[in-house]
């Protein structure tokens, strides 16, 4: 379990980037969203070890990542969008830098690799940006840490490359993991995803399982506008809206409708909704 209690960050320049965050993510496949600037990377650094609290805490599993223990960092790994290994492959990446994870599965990194079209081999410095980063991606997956955090994974991935992403994520995934995933393009993994969490400006507006999303609410895309609506976007000719799941209408979660209804604060009933059960 990865906890989040009256977390709030600032940098030097006294500007708040995260205010009071409370959270409980449970193992599974988060998705994390939010503008730019809204603190993402930020609570990846804290939840990765990578900053320290200065108010509030980060506790994963008992342990805080944030004091860097062995212990706990061999159990966590953050895979951002600028990480770069600093050795010529990956297999001595993994020879030296995977000695600090004692999870780490060769074998699945071979086969991930496979996948990609990749030997492990490959210089990386010569590689361009999408196959380092199917390299890394290889890498992060067969690492096998309880604590999972990716950046855009599927950044410079081409379509063929993303289904293979999904189809690889959802195969090195073990029940144990929590994996947050923060990205600007959810469709790539939607499929997956088993939580979710909304920050904008700093403050989290939504943490839920996807499973009680769809329990409480319907996605509809209509060429009338839908008077059921909780929320509704134009889009062309059509109409997109957020329902009450008992409606006739429904779909898949539109995750991009769910974050434009929630930050935009024209649907505050949606919210309420969703804290029905008291799970939020």
């Amino acid at each position: 379990m990865l906890t989040f209690q009256n977390l709030s960050y600032s940098y030097r320049s006294g500007y708040p980037v995260l205010k009071n965050v409370n959270a409980a993510v449970s193992p599974g496949i988060c998705l994390l969203l939010g503008e730019n600037g809204a603190g993402k990377t930020t609570l990846l650094g804290l939840s990765s070890g990578l900053l320290r609290t200065a108010s509030g805490f980060v506790e994963f599993d008992g342990e805080y990542p944030g004091d860097r223990l062995p212990s706990t960092m061999s159990d966590i790994f953050y895979l951002s969008d600028s990480w770069q290994s600093p050795f010529k492959d990956i297999y001595t990446t993994a020879r030296f830098h995977g000695a600090f994870y004692p999870n780490l599965d060769l074998d699945m990194l071979a086969s991930n690799l496979e996948a990609f079209g990749l030997t492990g081999r490959e210089k990386l410095k010569s590689l361009s940006l999408g196959m380092r980063r199917k390299t890394y991606i290889a890498y992060a997956l067969a690492l096998k840490p309880r604590l999972l955090s990716l950046d855009e994974p599927a950044n410079g991935l081409d379509i063929d490359s993303k289904k293979e992403l999904r189809r690889m994520v959802s195969r090195c995934i073990g029940d144990d993991q929590t994996v947050i995933i923060s990205t600007h393009t959810v469709a790539d993994l939607e499929v997956l995803y088993d939580t979710i969490m909304l920050l904008h400006k700093g403050e989290l507006l939504l943490s839920v399982s996807t499973a009680l999303v769809s329990e409480k609410l319907g996605f509809v895309t209509s060429s009338m506008p839908i008077q059921e609506a909780l929320y509704m976007e134009t889009e062309g000719a059509s109409f997109n809206a957020i329902v009450r799941a008992e409606s006739p209408y429904g779909s898949a979660i539109d995750f991009e409708l769910l974050y434009s209804a929630i930050v935009s604060g024209k649907a505050p009933e949606i919210i309420e909704i969703l804290k029905e059960d008291g799970k939020q």
